[in-house]
């Protein structure tokens, strides 16, 4: 009977081993996955992300900071805090719109720009404005 439980004893610790191995492997390749995803060298995956966000948010500047344009990103943001402080005035009206139409105009310049263009006109080239 030890012999019996020796042998399951080293048929269970191999099998841990290798369960082991294989999650290890498992947890790199989804943590490289991860890595790929959010870098995204194509510009592919952060092309439509941040287009769709400029559609949306646009106003307070969301797919700036996507990109890395925190000083544009701040100047929307800025902006559209201001124009609702002082939409009670009736000037922050008049401004109000200024953001919503860039967010609007940069996400569809972004979403009908091809990847390779998006990427080096954006992300490489580092095009702040339009």
């Amino acid at each position: 009977m030890s012999e019996e439980n020796k042998d399951f004893g080293d048929k269970a610790e191999e099998s841990a081993n290798e369960f082991s191995e294989g999650a290890k492997k498992t947890a790199n390749e989804f943590t490289a996955g991860a890595k790929e995803a959010f870098n995204n060298t194509s510009g592919e995956n952060k092309k439509v992300l941040v287009g769709i966000l400029a559609i949306i948010l646009g106003s307070l500047g969301v797919h700036k900071f996507l990109l890395g344009y925190q000083k544009e990103g701040f100047i929307l943001l800025g902006v559209t805090i201001i124009a609702y402080a002082t939409s009670c005035l009736g000037v922050g009206l008049l401004f109000m719109w200024i953001p919503y139409v860039i967010g609007l105009i940069e996400g569809i310049i972004y979403l009908t720009k091809s990847d390779e263009e998006f990427y080096n006109t954006y992300q490489v080239g580092r095009k702040p404005w339009f």
